[in-house]
């Protein structure tokens, strides 16, 4: 029987799955999930001579379209936490992200883009996200929403933190991608350095998820909005107060449906880390209490779904005896807990990376890295049904 008609069970308590390989080389890594329409975009990243390709593929009818290189060459950069990605514009071209140093063995690097007009078939390079200070810094976690007729970026902007944080900030900024980058805006001056950040698109306009930072090192998790009269100030999602002196690596996610935002995300705040899940029904403005996800021993490297009913949907990655496995579970609208689901073994070492998902009609496709050496990318659909 083919892989991609037996269902199989993973796990003890764990979810019946469809297993839905894609067609990805030995090494690869850091996979990354969009929709577009019916259809599932896959980017990841996998060895290519003496560097690296950044690969895309369609899933469309319970099939990957045959792997497509967006780009290759010995300047891309493997980050096991900042990963490429794609988006579909609204007016149907895909937009994709990698990072790119400036020079071999230089850590050093800014985000680059390409657009493809034809589904993905063939992509041509479009520059590079409005990093103003080139590729002096660090730049990346790009996240992306549709927008007008193009996507809008967000990321992580390091022009203002020459090598040493007590001296400069990681900033947030945003800019629009239509047919080329538009112009920059900055939306926080001082944010956490390397969490991954999240968007969606609300009601009301786009809804920006991320870890903030605060004079006193308190990192919490933060949203900014626009509205009629602009971007709006930082909201605090919980005041978690996890103080920490470093970045934790352990961005956000956050999924829309009109008013309602969802934000998932991983605290390490006494009196035990977590992993929690906060509601907002007015567009992202204001949010209610949490619902506690998971607190026993979580990693955290959290993603989200919205379910027709309301109810959020979480994966997330937790230790397991001697290993990790990744695990979803359902939170009810009122916040009512399903139960906690293991979907697939996975590790706590770096090099498993993140999770990620989306829904696909009345399923959840989840992409994740088999870590035995060398890796692998996998990808599983899982019945929303199923995760109650």
């Amino acid at each position: 029987m083919s892989a991609l008609l037996l269902l199989v069970l993973l796990a003890a308590g764990g979810l019946s799955s469809q297993p839905l390989h894609p067609p990805a080389g030995p090494g690869a890594m850091a996979p990354n999930v969009a929709l577009a329409g019916d259809d599932v975009l896959l980017t990841w990243l996998e060895p290519a001579g003496k560097g690296r390709r950044l690969q895309f593929s369609r899933l469309s009818g319970g099939r990957w379209s045959a792997p497509v290189t967006i780009a290759s060459g010995p300047l891309l950069l493997a980050n096991w936490a900042d990963f490429p990605g794609a988006v579909q514009a609204a007016d149907g071209s895909l937009v994709a992200h990698w990072l790119e140093t400036r020079a071999p063995d230089v850590f050093e690097y800014s985000p680059r883009l390409a657009v493809s007009n034809d589904g993905g078939k063939t992509w041509k390079p479009m520059g590079r996200l409005p990093t103003g200070g080139g590729d002096q810094a660090e730049y990346g976690f790009v996240a992306w929403v549709p927008e007008g007729k193009g996507a809008r970026g967000f990321w992580l902007d390091g022009r203002d933190l020459p090598g040493d944080e007590r001296k400069g900030a990681m900033a947030l900024r945003t800019a629009k991608v239509q047919g080329k980058p538009g112009g920059e805006e900055r939306l926080d001056a001082k944010v956490c350095s390397c969490c991954q950040t999240d968007a969606a698109l609300a009601a009301g306009g786009p809804v920006i998820a991320y870890r903030d930072r605060s004079d006193q090192e308190i990192r919490d998790i933060s949203v900014i909005r626009r509205t009629a009269q602009g971007w709006s100030q930082p909201v605090r999602v919980h005041a978690d107060n996890w103080k920490i002196p470093g970045c934790p690596v352990n961005g956000p996610a956050i999924a829309a449906s009109g008013k309602r935002v969802a934000v998932a995300w991983f605290t390490g705040a006494p009196p035990n880390p977590r992993v929690q899940v906060a509601f907002s029904e007015d567009g992202g403005a204001t949010f209610g209490p949490p619902a506690l996800v998971d607190a026993n021993k979580p990693i955290g490297r959290v993603d989200l779904v919205l379910d027709a009913d309301g109810g959020a949907i979480v994966s997330w990655a937790a230790a397991d005896g001697d290993g990790a496995e990744i695990r979803l579970r359902r939170v009810g609208p009122k916040g009512g807990l399903g139960a906690p689901r293991a979907v697939a073994a996975t590790s706590a070492a770096r090099s498993s990376g993140f999770p990620r998902m989306v829904r696909n009609g009345d399923r959840i496709v989840l992409a994740w890295v088999e870590g035995q050496e060398p890796s692998t990318v996998r990808a599983a659909a899982i019945p929303l049904a199923a995760v109650r």
